[in-house]
């Protein structure tokens, strides 16, 4: 095997995951070559949250001095009875995120950090991005894998030790996986549930509605039984991010849609009159459904395949984790590919054992959230009860797990 193949990595996908697993590799001397369908990188989505635990490997790689300027700091997160606008609970952030966590808690639309992440990558002269190609098909063997990608009606071949599967919730790569290891289980799955996003200018009409009942300098969450919105300021604080989740039926698959409006309505009824009034000052709002991928999928093959972030593990977003989890794979994926360089396959397997605990954990936090979220009668009032006798410390401690995650030192030896 020549010395190009046997230390190229190979990546589907220049989304979050993607890029940031290209910037990990190159960190750690590997050339890296990364094949993005769109003829375009458009971001997906609007905002995102990036807690400690992802601002953490940004600031690593570098990526974070791109990002800074466009992002917000929260002051904190804080939670609202929808029907009262009372203030239920506040986890603080801002400096005392930085203090605890010893990382930054942000907030920013999608489009800064992919352009954090693409600025990032332009810097590193080992990683060459490919866009407007579609990996087709990977032929793995001995010597490595090969996968072909089809550019302007020309096929082209790309030759590595390691194919990582970054391609998102929709992923051709999971499907070679799947249809390697036999799997039955579908590729992916909506979950019933219905994401409605906005994003508002700070000086509008809805932002200033906003600002009159929320917090505008926090990540502000108001729970109800029907549905739960969350808001924060992104693009500097020039705007802010608005979305609900509601139950729903399927629509088509993408990142945005169009959905009957009235869904929306009847899940608020029962909130107080300026929330009903801002969901109605935003005038249409872009909707997307939620998408999940059986986590008992396999993540891996010893031949030289991975799976990372949506690929993997697509999960719904009520523990704001969906980035933060495609960051993590990313930067440990690399560190134990870099720690056991004789044995891919070995790494390959470590790597998805450790991931799969993680990732578990995560999920169930978000499946928690959303009952607590949605909770009615005697749940609701337990719930609330609870989070009036919890300290603003003790609620931050109870994300230690989460926000203060650090790879394994007993496999990511430095």
């Amino acid at each position: 095997m020549n010395d190009t193949r046997s230390r190229q990595v190979v990546i589907a996908g220049a989304g979050v995951a993607g890029l940031t697993a290209a910037l990990a590799f190159a960190e750690r001397g590997y050339p890296v070559r990364v094949f993005e369908q769109a003829q375009r990188l458009e971001a997906a989505g609007a905002g995102l949250q990036l807690s400690p635990n992802a601002t953490r490997i940004l600031r690593q790689l570098g990526v974070l001095d791109h990002l800074l300027p466009e992002a917000v700091r929260p002051e904190a997160v804080v939670l609202k009875d929808a029907a009262t606008l009372r203030e239920l609970a506040r986890v603080p952030l801002g400096q005392a995120a930085e203090t605890r966590w010893q990382a930054p808690y942000l907030v920013a639309h999608r489009a800064d950090l992919q352009s954090a992440l693409t600025a990032r990558v332009a810097e590193m002269p080992d990683i060459r991005l490919t866009t407007g190609a579609r990996i087709g098909s990977v032929a793995t063997g001995p010597d490595g894998i090969t996968a072909t990608a089809e550019i302007d009606g020309k096929t082209i071949k790309a030759e590595g030790f390691l194919l990582v599967g970054a391609d998102g919730v929709w992923s051709s790569v999971r499907a070679l996986v799947d249809s390697a290891k036999r799997a039955t289980s579908p590729r992916s799955r909506f979950s019933g549930e219905l994401a409605w996003r906005a994003t508002i200018a700070a000086q509008s009409a809805a932002g200033q509605a906003f600002a009159a009942i929320g917090t505008p300098d926090c990540v502000t969450t108001f729970l109800h039984p029907g549905f739960h919105m969350v808001a924060y300021p992104v693009s500097k604080g020039d705007a802010f991010n608005l979305v609900a989740f509601t139950r729903g039926e399927r629509i088509a698959e993408g990142w945005s849609g169009h959905a009957d409006p009235g869904i929306l309505a009847s899940a608020m009824r029962g909130t107080a009159p300026g929330l009903t009034e801002l969901v109605e000052m935003v005038g249409a709002w872009l909707t997307w459904p939620l998408h999940t991928v059986e986590q008992n999928q396999p993540w891996t093959m010893p031949d030289g395949i991975a799976l990372i972030g949506d690929a993997a593990h697509a999960m719904t977003p009520f523990a704001a984790q969906g980035a933060a989890m495609a960051i993590e794979d990313a930067a440990m994926l690399a560190d134990i590919i870099a720690d056991f360089p004789g044995d891919p396959a070995q790494s390959l397997q470590i790597w998805e054992n450790l991931r799969r605990s993680r990732v578990a954990r995560v999920a169930r936090r978000g499946a928690i959230n959303r009952v607590a979220w949605h909770a009615t009668g005697p749940v609701a009032v337990a719930r609330n009860l609870f989070l009036k006798m919890r300290s603003s410390d003790k609620l931050a401690a109870d994300l230690d797990w989460l926000y203060g995650w650090q790879a394994p030192e007993a496999v990511v030896r430095r």
